[in-house]
């Protein structure tokens, strides 16, 4: 029941990108369309559960054990970037379609702040390895949903007319913004 409500606080409650307001880079630049939206879920689903996994281990065998907490954030961050790095050999030699789709939003997985916010989140949070790879994969799911539901949405948008100031960004931030005040609708469900 534990990992159950911490799967629902983590996609719809206290989700990476609509409540804790990380990942807003790929969440805004890869939100154009429906398709690249759901590849990009994908690899950045993949990446978090593996960041997460290595930086727990890492963080537990390495850096706890020999007294090296102060070099956790420069740790993680080259951890992500050499999965990173590891995802986009893969995904450029069993999927060269998604990988030309996803083109220069891949590497902005590197520097997506809901990877390491959340490798961070289950050191401070103390979650055993378990519980680690439960949070690590509902935010992911969060994630994945948020951007996907956004994506709709600004597809959705393209056909409707609006003023010609608002076409384009501006438009798009009025719509995360009520899109995330939607998500806080889900404030009261669990912890």
């Amino acid at each position: 029941m534990e990992y159950l409500l911490m799967f629902i606080a983590a996609v719809f409650v206290n989700n990476i990108v609509l409540s804790q307001f990380l990942g807003i880079c790929p969440f805004l630049g890869v939100s154009k369309k429906v398709s690249t939206a759901l590849g990009m879920a994908g690899a950045v689903a993949f990446v978090l559960v593996l960041a997460t996994i290595v930086t727990y281990l890492a963080n537990a065998c390495i850096l706890v054990p020999f007294g090296l907490e102060y070099l956790r954030t420069i740790t993680f961050i080259l951890i992500i970037a050499a999965l990173v790095q590891m995802v986009e050999i893969v995904l450029k030699k069993v999927s060269p379609a998604l990988y030309q789709a996803l083109g220069v939003f891949l590497p902005l997985i590197t520097t997506n702040c809901c990877i390491l916010g959340v490798a961070i989140l289950v050191i401070q949070k103390d979650y055993n390895l378990l519980e680690s790879v439960v949070y690590a994969f509902s935010n992911a799911i969060g994630f994945g949903f948020a951007l996907v539901l956004f994506a709709g949405l600004r597809e959705q948008i393209e056909f409707s007319e609006t003023p010609k100031a608002m076409k384009g960004m501006p438009i798009a931030l009025v719509t995360a913004g009520i899109l995330a005040m939607a998500f806080m609708g889900f404030s009261g469900l669990v912890k």
